[in-house]
């Protein structure tokens, strides 16, 4: 009876933000949340210096710093600062990958001062949008945020499939049989104990099939360890390495990608709530939420990072296995402030194979995508809601995957539109649910 409750009581903790829990539980879990969001974090500013055509020594530094500043807002969001700064809510932070199109184009144009100047002040307006929430939250009712998440689930499946393929189409075994074979042993591995499993086996299922993902991928000889021995193991990061530049229009389309990626921290932070908890998330928890994002994006910007936003990836991995004890993310915070302070640590979980991630990831999109879906549905899909959502999602679906859509118009409205579906679904669902007459039921409401 006793060890039947013990049993319990662990379950319990797990499963409970502020439980006790063992090292040995929450080490694997930690490591989950880290796997699935850590190679954003290190890819996304490696991409960003090589449209600045910046050196390799000077690579590490950004990466350390995109590492620190995801493990800084990953703190503050668990940890709220008198319930202004930070969501409480289970949720990981890593590089925003709705900013590279612009990041890309800012260094490559005006250099990377003037990138992280617009950072910074994006991220101000990021504060502000946070700060303010409260007076423009009935801009995101249910139907919105609800879109935006159904969204999110559904623009992040094509990075699945590609990682699942190779990740990098002009490589010569992109879509090859052994690429396919290694993703689907990933996913195979993710499903049964997803589905079949018990317990930590359930519960790290997605961790599990990473490790047999990156096993297998070493038998067959594709895992390098290249440049990793010419790394340090020790190294601090460099405030203002790079300096800030504030050049007028790269801050203003940096700021407005900000803004709109606001939106889609509230989405984010929406399905973590509706995932964990089967409920709507709170102002505060929003407001907080946003605002610790900028913030830790405003200390990459200084340090010379990449901005940050809520990882998809891992609420999906939060709303699959339920898992929402504050030490697993403590833990995972530090484990990412450690290969921040250890480049030749960050650069060991580079060499996980992209098919193993698309394997392992593919099916905690589907999760986020599912949310979104119950959250519409919690509403009630009413004829009015179904013609705002379904709108709203195929205009965000169909026009990123239409080359020269926008040719006829500047370059940020491509940039901002044309690039991003959490941009389009957002600015089309608040619109459409600002001028759609609502029915008799609704207005009686």
């Amino acid at each position: 009876m006793n060890e039947s409750m013990k049993k319990e009581n662990n379950k319990e903790g797990l499963y409970s933000p502020k439980g006790k829990v063992s090292l040995g539980q929450a080490v694997p879990m930690a490591l989950q949340h880290v796997v699935a969001m850590v190679v954003g974090c290190i890819s996304m500013p490696m991409l960003v210096a090589g449209a600045g055509g910046i050196s390799g020594s000077e690579q590490i530094v950004m990466i350390q710093a995109s590492l620190l500043g995801a493990a800084i807002a990953i703190f503050l969001q668990h940890y709220p600062l008198k319930g202004l700064v930070g969501s409480g809510l289970p949720v990981m932070i890593g590089s925003g990958f709705a900013f590279l199109p612009t990041l890309s184009s800012i260094v490559g144009q005006y250099g990377i001062a003037a990138m992280l100047g617009a950072q910074v002040f994006g991220a101000a307006m990021g504060i502000i949008v946070g700060i303010f929430f409260k007076y423009i939250r009935k801009l995101f009712p249910p139907i919105v945020t609800g879109s935006v998440v159904v969204t999110i689930g559904i623009s992040l499946y094509d990075t699945a499939v590609n990682y699942m393929a190779g990740g990098v189409k002009t490589a010569a075994d992109y879509g090859s049989m052994q690429n396919w074979l290694l993703a689907m042993i990933t996913l195979i591995t993710v499903i049964i104990c997803g589905q079949f499993g018990k317990g930590m086996i359930k519960a790290s299922s997605t961790l599990i099939g990473m490790i047999v993902g990156y096993l297998s991928a070493l038998a067959m000889g594709l895992i390098h360890f290249d440049g990793i021995g010419e790394a340090a193991w020790f190294q601090l990061p460099q405030v203002l390495h790079f300096g800030l530049d504030f050049q007028p229009s790269a801050m203003i389309a940096l700021g407005i990608v900000f803004v709109v990626n606001a939106v889609q921290d509230m989405g984010q932070l929406e399905a973590s709530a509706n995932g964990a908890f089967d409920r709507n998330a709170s102002f505060q928890e929003i407001s907080g939420g946003v605002i610790a994002n900028n913030i830790a994006s405003m200390i990459g910007g200084f340090l010379g990072g990449s901005p940050v936003a809520t990882a998809g990836q891992n609420v999906g991995i939060v709303t699959t296995t339920k898992v929402i004890n504050r030490t697993v993310f403590s833990l995972a915070a530090g484990i990412v402030a450690l290969a921040a302070l250890m480049p030749k640590f960050a650069l060991i979980l580079t060499t996980i194979p992209q098919p193993v991630l698309g394997g392992a990831t593919i099916t905690v999109f589907a999760s986020i995508a599912m949310t979104g879906v119950r959250m519409l549905s919690r509403e009630g899909l009413s004829p009015r809601s179904v013609f705002i959502a379904g709108l709203s999602i195929a205009l965000a679906i169909g026009i990123p995957q239409t080359a020269g859509v926008f040719a006829g118009f500047p370059q940020w409205m491509t940039d901002i539109f044309g690039k991003s579906e959490v941009s389009i679904v957002a600015v089309s669902a608040i619109v459409l649910n600002l001028i759609v007459p609502k029915e008799k039921t609704e207005k009686a409401a």
